[in-house]
């Protein structure tokens, strides 16, 4: 596994654990710098806060996109790896739109449903496909 699909996978853990405890992921995080145990990996902090500073936009794409499909309805996992891969699909300039989906998709295959890997694979296709026209 690379050095940045371990940080996804970090910075899932810490979306995920933020969400299930109430808190902001940007809370959870400062919180586990502040004690010293935050990710070694300067791209989890990254995503986190990217993710965290973006969510508005984020959810509002994912309600979009998630034909018959309220945030609250969807798995916990898929929800939040979805705020990952779009926020990478957007936000990351580094990261090409192919990796963002398949390190998306790979993170649901190992972590959710069976349905999960095509559910999330369509939604992150389809901003993918509209990406010039989301960041205008």
């Amino acid at each position: 596994m690379s050095a940045r699909s371990k940080a996804r996978k970090r910075a899932l853990d810490l979306i995920f654990a933020a969400e299930a405890q109430g808190l902001t992921a940007d809370q959870l995080l400062s919180a586990q710098l502040d004690a010293g145990e935050g990710p070694a990996n300067e791209y989890t902090t990254e995503l986190v806060r990217g993710v965290h500073e973006h969510r508005a936009r984020l959810d509002e794409l994912i309600s979009g996109y998630a034909q018959g499909w309220s945030l609250d309805r969807m798995p916990a996992v898929d929800r939040n790896v979805l705020r990952l891969g779009i926020y990478e699909l957007l936000y990351s300039e580094d990261v090409p739109d192919a990796v963002a989906v398949s390190e998306a998709v790979n993170l649901v295959r190992d972590l959710s449903t069976d349905e999960s890997p095509a559910f999330v694979n369509g939604i992150l296709a389809n901003v993918a496909r509209d990406k010039d026209s989301l960041t205008s």
